[in-house]
């Protein structure tokens, strides 16, 4: 019989990773981003890269030196700081055979952009009955505790992710900002692809050889079965991390990162939560009216009489970034805060809390 569309992709990703074994190197996420996109020119001439900085200066965290010299200033294009300009060549170029890579210096710099993004790129197949596609990636970046102060260190994800048309990844580590980015390259859908600013230097094994990871398929970091934590982008450390402190208390938690919020792969996180029976939700955006609440939703519609306790939450603090070190590192949540609340939650202490 013949395998269902999501299975065949699963299949596509997992068999070549016995051969990874051998081929397997640590690379920065700078580095996979920056061969993602050059393997991606390399196979299809109608692909380019526009935005600030991205040619000899290869941007300000220097992800894409090098490019230019491969590629020339007709595939790596400077541009002005001229945002909503730059996206609207973009949007053009890509209904008319291209298949534009936009660079956003920073994932603040969204609201310039959402006209174009989202009024014109999200909405033309719908609008055009399917007669016209935007095959065009964004990708710009999220997280504070850098000290880049309020205007440009906010998480702006959840803004694009409930605009329909759009599809939304964010990379946990070097394996899957190049694997993700390459289907987003290659997807006919206009994609958003954030990566987190302080994980450029971050380290992991990245194959040689070529790979998709796809969209909607979430990848469980670790197996659990008294509590499952869901995070995104640099939140999946995080919960790494509570999870070691919750093993030395003799707690088993489950880590999942979701890979794309648009698509969800609900199936994976609701099994979990259903083997589990107890869940946290944690992003690096504001906690209020985001991602958080989205999937803590989903869970408690889906998997409500499988669960001993709430579905519970924890998000960026609902201020604007501060400046201060000593206040920002507040702002976003800390390993210890995250075992805290997942033993409370095991342990029966919120629920009689409340």
């Amino acid at each position: 019989p013949p395998i269902p569309a999501k299975q065949r992709w699963v299949c596509m990703f997992l068999q070549p990773r016995r051969r990874w074994e051998k081929s397997m190197r640590e690379i920065t996420l700078s580095k996979a981003v920056n061969e993602a996109i050059a393997e991606e020119m390399r196979r299809d001439e109608t692909i380019f890269l526009l935005g600030e900085d991205v040619a000899e200066a290869g941007t300000p965290f220097k992800i894409l030196s090098g490019l230019v010299e491969e590629f020339g200033t007709d595939r790596i294009v400077d541009t002005p700081i001229a945002e909503p300009g730059f996206m609207g060549i973009a949007v053009g170029a890509a209904m008319t055979g291209s298949r534009p890579i936009v660079d956003l210096m920073f994932g603040d710099f969204l609201f310039l952009i959402m006209d174009q993004l989202c009024n014109q790129a999200a909405k033309t197949h719908y609008m055009s009955g399917g007669k016209l596609n935007v095959p065009l990636v964004l990708r710009t970046n999220l997280g504070a505790t850098r000290r880049s102060a309020a205007q440009h260190s906010q998480s702006l994800h959840a803004l694009v992710a409930h605009i329909p048309g759009l599809k939304v990844a964010l990379p946990s580590s070097a394996y899957e900002a190049k694997g993700l980015l390459k289907t987003a390259i290659r997807d006919n859908n206009p994609v958003v692809i954030f990566e987190d600013k302080l994980m450029y230097n971050d380290k992991a094994p990245v194959p040689e050889e070529e790979f998709l990871i796809p969209f909607g398929v979430a990848n469980i970091k670790r197996a659990g079965n008294d509590i499952t934590l869901i995070a995104t982008s640099s939140m999946v450390q995080v919960a790494e991390q509570a999870a070691d402190i919750l093993a030395e208390q003799g707690i088993s938690a489950e880590v999942i990162d979701p890979r794309t919020i648009v698509p969800l792969d609900e199936e994976t996180l609701i099994n979990s939560v259903k083997k589990t029976s107890r869940a946290i939700v944690i992003d690096e955006g504001h906690q209020s009216y985001g991602i958080t609440g989205e999937i803590a939703s989903r869970l408690t519609e889906k998997a409500f009489y499988h669960l001993d306790a709430p579905v519970m939450r924890m998000g960026a603090m609902d201020v604007p970034v501060p400046f201060s070190p000593v206040l920002e590192d507040l702002t976003v949540p800390t390993p210890a805060g995250v075992a805290e609340m997942a033993r409370k939650l095991c342990s029966g202490e919120l629920i009689h809390a409340a």
